[in-house]
């Protein structure tokens, strides 16, 4: 008999099954990142279809996507019935513009360590001469160009 995904597992299963403590998934739950259920027996039971929204905390975890990103997406998404395919779709492509941004926040992050990120510390030779005189200081504390540089990525 092929599983459905209303299904219901017990939290030893769904740990099990994902590898993931029992005690990571009480926190989950305590966030609105996944539901489960008390059956008679006032034991928690989760619907098989919150096994693929643990793996993709497991995914974004280990990523670096803080929960709250991931809370974000998953708003989108009811937690007491299996997500159709167009909301899997749907929550797919935010995933890859979130991702296309950090690989893009990366890659100008490696960029600018080659170079002057505008912090006004004048210890790299070339902060002489695309920081003369500390002049970023007047935008803020820290690496503001990599600010700058964010802001106008949005503007776009």
């Amino acid at each position: 008999m092929t599983p459905s995904p209303d299904d219901e597992l017990s939290i030893g299963d769904v740990s099990r099954r994902t590898g993931v403590t029992v005690s990571a998934l009480h926190f989950y739950e305590r966030r609105g990142l996944i539901a489960s259920r008390r059956n008679g027996a006032n034991q928690r039971r989760y619907p098989r279809h919150m096994l693929r929204r643990i793996s993709l905390l497991i995914v974004a975890k280990r990523l670096g996507i803080p929960l709250g990103d991931v809370g974000q997406v998953f708003a989108a998404l009811s937690l007491d019935r299996a997500p159709t395919h167009e909301e899997w779709q749907q929550v797919s492509r935010t995933w890859k513009r979130r991702l296309e941004e950090r690989r893009r926040a990366i890659e100008r992050l490696e960029h600018e360590l080659t170079g002057c990120i505008g912090c006004g510390c004048l210890s790299m030779k070339a902060c002489l001469l695309l920081n003369p005189d500390d002049t970023l200081q007047e935008q803020g504390p820290g690496p503001v160009r990599l600010h700058i540089d964010e802001l106008s990525q949005e503007r776009h």
